[in-house]
């Protein structure tokens, strides 16, 4: 460990800011990589090269772990904690090991949940840099997709004002097509070597993509919790301030943009799905992509170094991939693909742990059905995480709130209450096993949690079908504390696998909703309500149909209803409507009031957070 391990835990920035941290290029040239490979952000972070992939492609891939959980209470069950304290614990017995995990978002780190670090003693480290800003990628994913805002809202105003052959000459100034424009030509079926070589009709066809602004599914966003511009009316003012429309923000991560920089595989198909980005409808109900408004290649640029992974460390020393944050619920929830990728040849021969956002039935089911289809990448074993307190509240517990000391009911042994709940865990390991892979449990160790819990869990794990149930104390007691899990994980790597996905592609769009939601959810069938009917009318005709399903629904329940615990039976999956990620490559079906844009609580988080201005030290960061 890069920092003593001392007990009582201090608090995780305490612990952070404790650490003596490895120079990155320290821990790079452990992994075989020269600061050519590099791009430096300061003493403790860089930026990785995608050209290693290249060199290192004959390489064979480590083992591919994915950590998932049971359904999680609002305090979250230690799945980042789990993640790092196991590539932790493998290093301590001996193994090379590569950590991959999202960028949090800093809506919840100044909201309601805090870092997404870890904690304790299994953390990423700088933690102040990993959860503010890291190296921009977020505020990357931020302008790329504004500048597509801005660019549908100035093109609905500009063909208001412009005739036809003004709009062509602004277009082609110098009577040339852009590169760009050869894709739109071919999308009209017009033949033509440069602008004045096409017809009046042709003309107008090229130039004019007649946005209906009533069709437009982009919105605008920004990387901080704001209810209040969820919905907002713009082009308020002058004739030149556009023309005004209802739209909205999203949070960052929740972007189109955000999903496609995880999917990427390289610069080329990052380039090409950005074109793809469908951000409404003509008024003949044809599509309209970025590529169509000429955006698509300014965007890639301003990707172009977002698509490098974060090298950093975790408080063992052990390198550690930072790249990409999609939401689990509303998102497919996982790293980037891209560092997935050159971490398995990195540490060849080793093993690489990655983590899904949410439970199994959110980022492990999108993990699988969407990240593992485009990345080709298939995993060697799971590791679902279980915590208790969780279990409990699936039994029936009081309600769990964030923010709100828990009830003593969680504090206490109740072996009825947990047994209630036992339910939920094993739902969620026999979704996983629906994919073929061995299950390993890991109980995250609460000061509070008795050995007799502790027993009936892993009796109910084993009985589940998981290879073993591992009580992991690495936030306590950091790598040490991991060991026992990560000797479970060595073998069940091992063990024999039979990987499937959950559906075909090329079945109706219905029919994988509904294997979704009765595989994985538990539902007896769904109800599709008239606005997904028309999509999926819609999206069937422009031969959308093919692509994966991205449920976005509650992490708070296998179920639409959050507040549904343990097992929800008996019921129909309501599904309001379905949007097209066709630059990301899936589409979402909507379960539920989902929102894409959080609020703040009436205590946030950055309420804690300052800082010390005689040291410069970051304080009160969770």
């Amino acid at each position: 460990m890069i920092v003593e391990v001392k007990s009582p835990v201090p608090s995780d920035i305490e612990i952070a800011q404790a650490a003596k941290l490895r120079p990155i290029r320290e821990v790079a040239e452990e992994l075989g990589l020269s600061e050519d490979d590099l791009d430096l952000y300061g003493k403790y972070k860089a930026k990785v090269h995608l050209d290693v992939l290249e060199r290192l492609k004959d390489r064979p891939n480590a083992k591919y772990i994915d950590v998932t959980a049971i359904t999680p209470t609002p305090l979250g069950e230690g799945k980042t904690v789990t993640t790092i304290s196991l590539s932790q614990g493998l290093h301590y017995i001996g193994k090379k090991v590569f950590t991959c995990i999202r960028q949090p978002s800093q809506g919840p780190t100044f909201g309601i949940k805090g870092g997404a670090a870890g904690g304790g003693y299994a953390q990423i480290v700088p933690m102040e840099d990993f959860n503010l800003h890291l190296t921009g990628d977020i505020h990357a994913v931020g302008a790329a997709n504004n500048l597509l805002a801005a660019a549908i809202d100035a093109r609905i105003m500009h063909e208001d004002e412009m005739s036809d052959e003004r709009l062509l000459k602004a277009l082609c100034p110098d009577d040339k097509f852009a590169p760009w424009m050869y894709k739109r030509l071919q999308k009209l079926g017009i033949q033509a070597e440069k602008p004045s070589d096409l017809s009046p009709e042709d003309r107008r066809r090229f130039a004019r993509l007649d946005i209906d602004p009533y069709s437009i599914t982009l919105n605008r966003v920004i990387d901080i919790n704001d209810r209040a511009i969820r919905n907002v009316v713009i082009g308020l003012g002058t004739k030149g301030d556009g023309r005004p429309r209802q739209t909205g923000f999203d949070i960052t991560v929740a972007s189109e943009v955000m999903a496609i920089l995880a999917l990427a595989t390289s610069l080329k198909d990052l380039r090409e799905r950005i074109g793809r980005m469908v951000i409404g409808t003509d008024k003949n109900r044809n599509p309209i992509t970025a590529e169509d408004l000429g955006v698509a290649g300014a965007m890639t640029v301003l990707l172009k170094d977002a698509l490098m992974p974060n090298l950093m460390q975790t408080l063992a020393g052990t390198p550690a991939f930072v790249h990409a944050g999609p939401f689990a619920n509303i998102a497919h929830g996982n790293n980037s693909i891209i560092a997935d990728m050159i971490g398995l040849k990195l540490v060849s021969g080793g093993y690489l742990v990655t983590e899904s956002g949410f439970g199994a039935d959110c980022g492990m089911e999108k993990f699988f059905d969407i990240k593992c289809r485009y990345s080709g990448l298939i995993p060697n074993c799971v590791v679902m995480v279980a915590s208790i307190r969780a279990l409990k509240m699936h039994g029936g517990g009081p309600r769990v709130v964030a923010g709100v000391p828990l009830n003593p009911a969680y504090k206490q042994e109740n072996l009825e209450l947990l047994e209630k709940g036992l339910c939920n865990l094993e739902a969620n390991i026999k979704i996983a096993l629906k994919f073929g892979i061995p299950v390993v449990v890991s109980i995250n160790k609460f000061t509070t949690d008795t050995d007799r819990e502790i027993a009936l869990v892993k009796e109910a794990a084993i009985a589940a079908g998981a290879e073993t149930a591992v009580v992991n104390e690495g936030w306590a007691k950091g790598e040490a504390g991991a060991a026992e899990l990560a000797e479970a994980v060595v073998a069940a790597c091992e063990k024999p696998s039979n990987f499937r996905f959950l559906y075909p592609l090329d079945i109706p769009i219905k029919d994988k909703i509904e294997i979704i939601a009765k595989e994985i959810y538990g539902a007896d069938g769904v109800i599709f309500e008239a606005a997904a009917q028309q999509k999926i009318k819609l999206y069937t005709e422009l031969g959308y149909d093919k692509l994966p399903i991205n449920m976005a629904k509650t992490h708070l329940s296998l179920s639409h209803n959050p507040d549904w615990k343990g097992v929800p039976k008996g019921y129909m999956l309501p599904v309001r409507d379905i949007r097209a990620s066709v630059g990301a490559g899936f589409l979402y079906p909507l379960c539920g009031a989902m929102r894409t844009m959080p609020g703040l609580p009436s205590r946030p988080v950055f309420m804690d957070i300052d800082i010390d201005v005689e040291t410069g030290k970051v304080i009160g960061l969770s």
